[in-house]
Order: C-alpha cells, then sequence, then structure tokens
C-alpha cells in the first residue's frame, strides 16, 4: 500500500496529466501582479479545461496572460527573459476567463490585446471567474492583525482545530488552524463561497462548516462539538496546570469528567497538577496587559538586582498587541555572552525569598550547536533555561486594573466560558471557586538566553503559535533551511546564519518584515 505522504505526491502529478485538447496554444501566466496563490488556481482552471498551461516560460509558450499589467510592463517582463520566441500574443485576463468559459480559445479581439505604449485601464478587465482576493499559502507571508472580519467562522474552525486537539489529531487541528488564518487576514467580511474560490489552506471540512455557517448562521458540526460531554470534559481538565491531552483522555476514559471526580479518585497528581488543581480558578481567568506589566516590574526588579544590565522582553501574545492572556512569558539575557548562565537560579531565589512564587520548575539550557546542522525536529525543540512557574500577585496591586466582571478572554468563545463555569461549580465551593485572599495565581514563564541567540528566541516566543509553525514550514520547504528559536541554518550553504534582530531573520528568510503586531495568525 503507498504511503499517504506519497499518495498525495502522486495525486497532484496525475492531477497535472489532463488530456491536452488544444496543444498549439501553449500559455504562460504572468504572476507580476496576479499572486501566487490565484495563478496556481487559475493555472489548475485551465488544465481542467484541456489547455496548456505551462509552470515556466519557454519558446513554446504562444500566449502569455496578464492581469493588472499595461502593455509595455508585459513587454519589459517578456524582454527580459531573452527568448526566441518574438511571435508570443501578450493578452489580458479577460481573453483566458472566456475561454475558460466557453471551453475553448476564443478569438482574440482587440479588448484582449494589451495595448503598448497607452497607459493600462483597469477597469477594462473583465473577471469572469469569481475569485476575489489573493492570499499567500504561508501564514508568515501574511500580515494578520487583531482585527478580524469573519471571526463567526474563524472562531467556529478555531474550535475543531481545539478538539482535535484534544483527540490527539494534529494534522487534523493544523488544517483547521491553517483555514481560520486564511479568514483571519481577509480585509472584509465573508458572506459568499464564490468569495473564497482560488483561496489556499481552505480543504473540503473546512469549506463545508463555512457554507454551513453562511446558510444556517451556525454549524451543526460545532454545536454539536460544544455540547459534547468529551469535549467539555477534555476542555475543562487539560485546564489544570501540568495536564496535556493524553492523560485528559485517560482520565476521561475512566470516568473523571469533572474537578471534584478528580479530586476523588486517588490519582497521585504530580507538583505541577497539584498546584494546577489548587489554584485552577485563577489560572483559567485572563491575565490581562496591566496585570502582566506589573509582574514585569517584579521581574526586572529580581533580575537587575543579580544582575545589572540584564535585557527583559515581554514577549507571547501581548508583544503581538492583545490585551488579555493566559500566561505571561519573559526572555532574559545580557549584553555579554556567558554572563546569563547560572542567572535563572539567583532570580528564582530572590523571587521564592520574597515569597511570590507558588510553584516553580526550572530546567538547564541543553542546546548544542552542531557542525554538521541542527539534528531532526523531534531534538531541535526550545531548550534554553526556564522557569514554568506560578507567581503569586497581590490583589492590592491589581485592584484598579482588573477586568470588568463578564470580561471574557478574547481566545475563548462564550458558550465555552458557560460550560467551563458550569463544570466548575460542579467542582468546587463558591468560597473555593472565589477564594477571599488578598492575593491571585498568575501563570508565568522565565526563558533565559545567551545574546547571540536572542533575536531568535524572540521570534520564537513571539508567536503567534501558527505563525511560527509556518515561519519554519517556509524554511524547510522553500529556502531549505532549518528554523528554531536557537538558529537559522542554511543546508545548502553548510553553515549557520547569524542575526542580531527579527529583521535581519526575515532578510535571511527572503521574506517581508511583518511586525508583531501584524503576527496573529
Amino acid at each position: 500500500m503507498v504511503p499517504l505522504k506519497r499518495r498525495k505526491v502522486c495525486g497532484a502529478v496525475s492531477g497535472r496529466e489532463t488530456t491536452v485538447k488544444f496543444p498549439h496554444v501553449v500559455i504562460y501566466l504572468l504572476e507580476r501582479k496576479m499572486g501566487a496563490s490565484r495563478r496556481a488556481f487559475l493555472s489548475q482552471l485551465g488544465r481542467k479545461n484541456g489547455f496548456r498551461v505551462e509552470d515556466d516560460f519557454s519558446d513554446n509558450v504562444t500566449h502569455v496572460i496578464s492581469e493588472n499589467n499595461s502593455g509595455d510592463e508585459a513587454r519589459t517582463w517578456l524582454d527580459l527573459q531573452q527568448k526566441g520566441n518574438v511571435t508570443v500574443k501578450l493578452l489580458d485576463i479577460c481573453w483566458y476567463t472566456e475561454s475558460m468559459r466557453l471551453g475553448c480559445p476564443v478569438e482574440i479581439l482587440d479588448k484582449h490585446k494589451l495595448q503598448e505604449g497607452q497607459k493600462f485601464q483597469e477597469e477594462s478587465v473583465e473577471f469572469s471567474v469569481p475569485v476575489e482576493f489573493s492570499v499567500p499559502s504561508y501564514a508568515c507571508q501574511r500580515r494578520t492583525s487583531l482585527e478580524n472580519h469573519n471571526t463567526n467562522f474563524t472562531d467556529a474552525l478555531s474550535l475543531l482545530a481545539e478538539n482535535a486537539e484534544l483527540n490527539n489529531e494534529d494534522g487534523r487541528a493544523v488544517a483547521f488552524q491553517r483555514a481560520a488564518a486564511v479568514l483571519k487576514a481577509l480585509p472584509v467580511k465573508v458572506t459568499s463561497m464564490t468569495q473564497l474560490q482560488g483561496l489556499p489552506c481552505l480543504g473540503q471540512h473546512s469549506q463545508r462548516v463555512i457554507k454551513d455557517i453562511i446558510e444556517n448562521g451556525v454549524s451543526s458540526e460545532v454545536e454539536s462539538t460544544i455540547n459534547s460531554e468529551r469535549f467539555k470534559a477534555l476542555k475543562l481538565l487539560t485546564g489544570i496546570f501540568g495536564v496535556g491531552a493524553k492523560t485528559a483522555d485517560r482520565w476521561f476514559r475512566e470516568g473523571i469528567q469533572n474537578l471534584t471526580q478528580l479530586e476523588n479518585s486517588g490519582h497521585d497528581l504530580n507538583r505541577a497538577q497539584q498546584a494546577g488543581l489548587e489554584h485552577y480558578y485563577d489560572l483559567n481567568q485572563p491575565v490581562t496587559k496591566a496585570e502582566a506589566e506589573i509582574i514585569g516590574d517584579i521581574v526586572k526588579k529580581a533580575v537587575h538586582d543579580v544582575l545589572p544590565g540584564s535585557e527583559i522582553t515581554l514577549t507571547g501574545g501581548f508583544r503581538r498587541g492583545k490585551i488579555s492572556g493566559h500566561d505571561v512569558d519573559f526572555l532574559i539575557t545580557h549584553p555579554d555572552e556567558g554572563k546569563e548562565v547560572g542567572l535563572m537560579a539567583k532570580v528564582v531565589s530572590w523571587l521564592t525569598a520574597q515569597g511570590l512564587l507558588l510553584y516553580q520548575k526550572t530546567t538547564r539550557n541543553s542546546y548544542l550547536e552542531n557542525e554538521e546542522g541542527p539534528a531532526q525536529p523531534p531534538s531541535n525543540i526550545d531548550r534554553f533555561e526556564r522557569c514554568l512557574s506560578i507567581f503569586k500577585l497581590e490583589k492590592k496591586e491589581m485592584h484598579s486594573i482588573r477586568l470588568h466582571p463578564g470580561t471574557q478572554s478574547s481566545d475563548r468563545e462564550p458558550a465555552i466560558i458557560e460550560h467551563l463555569q458550569h463544570f466548575q461549580a460542579n467542582s468546587f465551593s463558591n468560597s473555593q471557586m472565589r477564594p477571599n485572599r488578598t492575593w491571585r495565581a498568575v501563570r508565568v514563564d522565565l526563558v533565559v538566553s545567551p545574546i547571540s541567540q536572542f533575536a531568535f528566541a524572540v521570534l520564537g516566543w513571539t508567536g503567534s503559535k501558527l505563525f511560527e509553525r509556518e515561519l519554519r514550514r517556509w524554511a524547510g520547504q522553500v529556502k531549505s533551511m532549518s528554523l528554531s528559536s536557537h538558529a537559522l541554518y542554511d543546508s545548502k550553504q553548510c553553515k549557520y546564519l547569524r542575526a542580531t534582530s527579527e529583521e535581519e531573520i526575515f532578510a535571511h528568510l527572503g521574506l517581508e518584515f511583518i511586525p508583531p503586531k501584524e503576527r496573529n495568525a
């Protein structure tokens, strides 16, 4: 039996072997101003209709199709190709779309020809193929702000992605995440399926969900998922700090569906899980940007007391412009390479002495740079010295900046919050859920990086998760490079590419620099 990946490749190749009905017409679609995604869609459309559409320009090409280019611009491009074919026809996209509609090459009229020596008239272009947007395939090529015109679709797809993750279906989860990311990048609200023609990453499953919402206002699959006892239980159990999807699944199969049942089960929880259960309510409340800044002041005080001159950067969703999140991440370094060694232990001791840590687990830096390049992905994960902790934040310091009652984290749907609160109510008494104390627990991650790796660490820890995944995918598939939060390795040149800023890393990857607030894929 052919492996799945091989079958996919074979299928893609066989799709290109459609019978050519018009061998005398050899078409090349000019990508300039058309975009790669739209060009790929139109190429596939042409081949399905029996046209010969070439990916690369050659002397065999008889028709060059251009969109939004003047005749002079197309001619300049053609001259740069330095090919011998001087009889090639420079045509506007309207000739191509008319030919697609009729299923054969239409007669070339004056309106189809690109007029050289005259200003291009954009309003004369006819769009017979209902393609409204051109979106790059990789999320790291797109600017995605927090503003989202299609939350009804993206929330639904994100929920299905989360459900897939809870069921250890990582491939399906990524597919839903990529589909949601494409919709987040669109400049207007989608109201018709025809607007999605030619967009990348929208598989049949995602399109069914979108179509259901357009036609019925909601997705029946999403509604079924929200009301699933399994989803609600796994969502609740993975909300415990230190509990992953596999552990939650095992507990669910044992009949554990809420926190009270877990407490009464007799399970021997590890330290992280004990702390997560004890502070469950606090850790599942959103952390505001103002609270993160208060914690940042505490961390800066600790770090500067033990190693003056150190640099501290707030990363994660807050660096991308979010006003709330589920935890707070800080990157720490020192301008002098090597001075950061041993810093974490001193910072943890300082915070412990101040009574600020309810829980902490510190891991050492285990990253080693290999002259032959980084190891395979499983061993190429983040290996910085890190402290996963639960901070004790005094309420008197945050009294004036708490979220107004009813304000929810932007990462959660109201329906999920309602179910979560229902399970919490069944798990603890009101006094345990809303403890009458002068402080609250907050998840905080502290990461120490050498200055030589700091730019890569900042990029990796800023997110979003999908944006970072797509950066690594782009690096590997397009540039033959290996990117991590530690380094960038060029497999063709067999060397590491150094960088002191995120801008330099994007330049190495051949990508336009995208600022943090536009990485919310």
